[in-house]
């Protein structure tokens, strides 16, 4: 954590003052300065009476929820000296965040694969299942993040959604897609210049719903399933569209019907041609038990 750069109107005048203020209630500030369980920079315990300065930066390490197994293998799909490619199941974070933090692809794999610098190259929706690439080393994860961010990389996507017999298919969607800060939903925004693009086929009819493939030019958060709502056909199982759900955080019984089907890219380290392909099926559902070899639990 880290106090403000400039706050010259700041009505904390101790370090334990500001610490009160700044974290949630559920956190017992007093307990842990008691503790010694708050560092400075140097690796010294703070005990909250340090005078606040700005740009003050502390360490802790916070303690952590009983969490419950997310259902579902992560199946190795390959794995070399640079890439760990993996086949995420929904409900896993791809890195720890929120009252995920165990149960989070990275932090199974770190002690799995016995590879504690393991990071991922870009990121899957915790609800998404699918194609998920990591780096087995710091000194790789640049060249492939900078793959991913500079859309060097062929995305294919899978969904189960309604069937509409007037949706004339394929289309392109464009749009310009915005998420604001506390809002749980991505919003069009009119006449903006376009920030997101998807093309969207046909893959088959099965009965009132149908298989959508899915390929999208950019990454902005929630595209495909924004633009799926958006053609009136949104995604089976998705708790945010078209309507906000109050699903629980442990609650593993809906899987989201979408899966990152296919990547392919140009090595940006050795330029060989990189194909990785789920090998889930729609439509998806819950796990449970020992996966087959190859997986990781």
């Amino acid at each position: 954590m880290r106090t403000p750069d400039r706050d010259p109107a700041a009505p904390w005048t101790t370090l334990g003052e500001w610490l009160r203020h700044r974290l949630p209630d559920r956190v017992d500030v007093s307990a842990m300065l008691a503790d010694g369980r708050f560092v400075d920079q140097r690796g010294e315990p703070v005990d909250g009476s340090e005078p606040y300065t700005p740009h003050t930066f502390l360490w802790f390490h916070r303690d952590l929820r009983e969490e419950p197994r997310v259902p579902g293998q992560v199946e190795v799909l390959h794995r070399d000296e640079r890439l760990v490619v993996v086949d995420k199941p929904p409900f896993l974070s791809t890195i720890p965040r929120g009252g995920h933090v165990v149960e989070s692809v990275v932090v199974r794999l770190r002690a799995a694969l016995d590879l504690p610098e393991l990071t991922p190259a870009h990121r899957l929706d915790r609800v998404t299942s699918g194609v998920l690439v990591l780096t087995t080393q710091r000194r790789w994860r640049g060249s492939y993040q900078a793959m991913f961010q500079d859309r060097a990389v062929r995305k294919t996507y899978r969904a189960l959604a309604p069937w509409r017999d007037d949706l004339a298919l394929p289309v392109v969607v464009r749009d310009h897609l915005r998420k604001e800060r506390g809002q749980w939903q991505v919003r069009v925004v009119p006449d903006a210049p376009v920030n997101a693009e998807t093309r969207v086929e046909l893959e088959e009819r099965r009965g009132d719903l149908a298989v959508y493939r899915l390929t999208p030019r950019t990454g902005q958060t929630h595209q495909i399933r924004a633009h799926l709502w958006g053609l009136g056909v949104p995604i089976v199982g998705d708790p945010l569209y078209p309507e906000v759900l109050d699903v629980g955080v442990d609650d593993f019984t809906t899987p989201l019907q979408l899966i990152a089907h296919e990547l392919a890219f140009d090595d940006p380290i050795d330029g060989s041609a990189r194909r990785f392909t789920s090998r889930r099926e729609l439509p998806v559902a819950g796990e449970a038990g020992a996966g087959p070899a190859g997986t990781v639990g």
